[in-house]
């Protein structure tokens, strides 16, 4: 199994996609308790969400389950909210905080890296070259990382998650009018919830390439399951209807970004004209 898998767009978006692949390797697999191989926490059925949903958009999709490490994370080990409960890098509890491996069948720190290096650099070097290459063409580059999560997860938040959870860092990772665009929109969407900035703000992905001033930007959309899925349990399935009315605020939501792309990046052009003068 490859570690990722890239559709190529000419356009000034690229689609991160870290959590929606389901590959678990034997050896890794087999050392999983019945939670573990439960996979509760996939973000299930992402890519199809946002498949083709605009036609110059590219997308580079994590094959690999999160279980086996998790592309959205420090690969140094950082905790992204400090004081907060959250997974590791390669997790050893669910999102309930409860064990997903055998006991002692935990991966150790030499396991730890030599996962780094065969799942986790491979994804982040192929997503670092289509935000340069996008940006080289464009003059900006907008990573737009797609997430879902089960609605209600107590060891991680209180209550019920809106359904669309904007992440910005807290408007550190793109411009405002990137920012604005996509908050306005969740917010105004009939029937659903929206917050910008709350219990996710943005994982290690967007804050990692999120660099205004460099003409990178970084949105991170964490969708509440309830939204696309018939089921947040098992068997985990994608709900026609209710993905057909999401798919439409999600493709006004990624045709927003590209339409201001070129007006920022035209005034981008124009201040570093100015300053060279």
């Amino acid at each position: 199994m490859q570690p990722l898998d890239v559709t190529l767009g000419d356009g000034p978006l690229v689609l991160g996609v870290p959590h929606s692949g389901t590959y678990i390797p034997v050896d890794i697999r087999e050392r999983l308790n019945s939670l573990g191989q439960k996979r509760a926490d996939t973000d299930w059925h992402v890519d199809r969400l946002y498949s083709d949903l605009l036609p110059g958009a590219t997308m580079v999709r994590a094959n690999f389950h999160r279980y086996v490490i998790d592309a959205n994370r420090d690969p140094e080990g950082v905790s992204l909210y400090p004081g907060q409960n959250t997974t590791t890098l390669c997790p050893t509890t669910d999102f309930d905080g409860k064990p997903i491996y055998h006991e002692g069948q935990e991966p150790n720190a030499d396991e730890i890296e030599s996962r780094r290096l065969a799942w986790h650099a491979p994804y982040h070097a192929a997503l670092r070259a289509e935000l340069e290459r996008v940006r080289a063409k464009h003059g900006v580059a907008i990573l737009y990382d797609c997430h879902s999560i089960r609605s209600v997860v107590p060891f991680l938040f209180e209550g019920t998650l809106a359904d669309f959870n904007t992440g910005t860092n807290n408007g550190v990772t793109c411009a405002p009018e990137f920012e604005t665009a996509v908050f306005d929109r969740t917010r105004n969407a009939d029937g659903y919830s929206a917050v910008l900035n709350g219990r996710f703000k943005g994982g290690w992905t967007t804050r990692h390439y999120g660099r205004p001033s460099e003409g990178f930007h970084a949105i991170q959309m964490e969708l509440a399951q309830k939204t696309h899925l018939a089921t947040e349990d098992l068997p985990f399935d994608y709900d026609e209807d209710k993905a057909r009315r999401l798919r439409t605020h999600l493709k006004d939501i990624l045709a927003a970004l590209e339409a201001i792309a070129p007006v920022l990046a035209d005034q981008n052009s124009k201040i570093e004209g100015a300053h060279h003068e």
